[in-house]
């Protein structure tokens, strides 16, 4: 079997980083390992499903990284966040502090708004029609 099992972001503090993802957004921390040069292995994945796929938490090394928390897609939605429940999560989030950009659409393909990380980077949320 073939998938895509971690896809890197890169971010300015490891622990802040953990904090928005696990307590803002809801995933769950799966490894905060270190390594020799100083870095960390750190993973969360949004949900309890060991098959998703996984964020790798990346600190940023240099200035060309720095320059690109945030911005990893040039402005656009880079990532999308399913859920079975979008009110529930929806709600949670804006309780936690998430900023949306957009109040909730309802589009033929599901529930959606656009919303930031704690970096600027732009994700949805959405529950896809059922």
């Amino acid at each position: 079997m073939r998938r895509i099992a971690l896809v890197t972001l890169v971010v300015d503090d490891y622990d802040e980083a953990i904090r928005h993802y696990t307590e803002a957004l809801g995933f769950r921390l799966v490894e905060d390992t270190p390594r020799p040069d100083g870095s960390r292995w750190v993973v969360v994945e949004p949900g309890a499903d060991a098959n998703g796929t996984g964020l790798l938490l990346a600190r940023a090394k240099d200035e060309a990284q720095r320059g690109r928390i945030g911005d990893q897609t040039g402005g656009r939605v880079g990532f999308f966040l399913y859920t079975d429940d979008f009110a529930r999560d929806h709600a949670r989030m804006r309780a936690a502090g998430v900023t949306f950009l957009e109040e909730p659409r309802h589009e033929p393909y599901g529930s959606v708004a656009v919303f930031q990380d704690l970096y600027g980077n732009r994700w949805d949320l959405l529950q896809p029609a059922g």
